[in-house]
């Protein structure tokens, strides 16, 4: 039974079409052990290419693994200069947040004395100009010295820096001093996103208060997330700037990225490794920091004796070559493959198949 499926897979393996047919036109009387007999039919529907091992060039790869991170300028964490009490905010780790957004809502008397201390000032000021200007016009006529003049104008500068400092702080609160007024004096100022990306942290409550020292959110900029991987000492020299790295995740090994090396540590951790930085050409939203990843990087080109991929037969978990030994026989025999590169696979077993005429 055994050798009846080997030949079987010596059949597909050799037939380009009418497969069903000629599996069935196979003569179980010219099996013996591994190999296969074809009858002159046979061959003459079944279009056979032999060619011999080829010396090509076939890189090594280096597999490497690695967690995904975010630079810290990536990293923005959101808090309020005067402090205050959190009135709210829908923000839940891992929740979207656009640039401008509003994203929490904080109130504190400090806010309604900012305000009230702005408001004066802009009234101070324009009392210390309408000031100026009477002052020169009595200068002017002798009525009143230059040094109460000087006097009149330091009083002016004076109330201009506290009014510009005031509308500092109230820039610092998103509230427009522009638009401050003794009729829409407020309790409440919104915090809003200043980046496009999402939630890592909320570390309040509605109704919390809040220092100045303390951060409110961490939101994180995804348009430059970079891969850490760790490389051995021994294998670090094989590496270098700008060169390509595939990268693919546990759960899904067959959908892969491409990455490019960006930075080489120069530090050797005490487990003998360095960190190796590499920029993903493409951002992909399922990809999120602190994911596990493995890597392949081709580091070498070595001289190997290969042939096409196609030609290998995996039976039983091991990996045959056919040999054409005449006109019409096929011999299956065992090879022990190594790395495979752009259809190729090399083969280590050389000796066994010297000069054979391989399917």
């Amino acid at each position: 039974m055994k050798s009846q499926i080997i030949v079987l897979l010596g059949v597909m393996a050799l037939v380009a079409c009418n497969r069903k047919e000629i599996q069935q036109e196979v003569n179980q009387d010219s099996v013996i052990s591994d190999l296969v007999q074809l009858n002159a039919e046979q061959l003459k529907n079944v279009h056979v290419e032999v060619g011999k091992l080829e010396t090509r060039n076939v890189a090594s790869v280096l597999k490497l693994n690695g967690v995904i991170e975010v630079p810290p300028q990536n990293i923005i964490s959101v808090s309020i200069p005067l402090g205050g009490y959190l009135q709210s905010t829908d923000l839940l780790p891992g929740a979207h947040v656009s640039k401008g957004e509003i994203i929490a809502k904080m109130q504190d008397q400090q806010y309604i004395q900012l305000q009230e201390d702005f408001l004066i000032a802009k009234s101070k000021l324009q009392l210390a100009e309408q000031e100026l200007n009477r002052q020169k016009e009595l200068n002017s006529e002798q009525a009143a010295s230059d040094k109460i003049l000087q006097q009149t104008q330091t009083a002016l500068n004076l109330q201009l820096i506290s009014l510009n400092a005031l509308s500092e702080k109230l820039r610092l609160l998103n509230i427009n001093p522009d638009k401050v007024t003794a009729n829409n004096i407020t309790r409440t100022i919104q915090i809003v996103s200043p980046i496009d990306g999402y939630v890592s942290k909320v570390n309040v409550n509605i109704g919390k208060y809040v220092a100045p020292a303390d951060v409110l959110f961490e939101l994180i900029n995804p348009s430059d997330f970079h891969l850490n991987l760790k490389v051995y000492e021994k294998d670090v020299a094989d590496l270098s700037i700008g060169q390509k790295v595939m990268v693919y995740t546990n759960a899904n090994p067959n959908k892969k990225y491409t990455c490019e090396i960006i930075l080489i540590s120069k530090d050797i951790s005490h487990e003998s490794t360095a960190d190796v930085h590499c920029h993903f050409e493409n951002i992909d939203k399922s990809l999120l920091p602190g994911m596990y990843m493995n890597a392949e990087v081709q580091v070498a080109e070595k001289a190997s004796a290969t042939i096409s991929e196609d030609a290998v037969v995996n039976y039983d978990g091991n990996n045959y070559l056919f040999v054409k030994t005449s006109v019409s026989d096929f011999k299956l025999k065992p090879v022990v493959i190594g790395l495979s590169e752009n259809g190729f696979v090399a083969i280590k077993n050389v000796q066994d198949f010297a000069d054979a005429a391989i399917v």
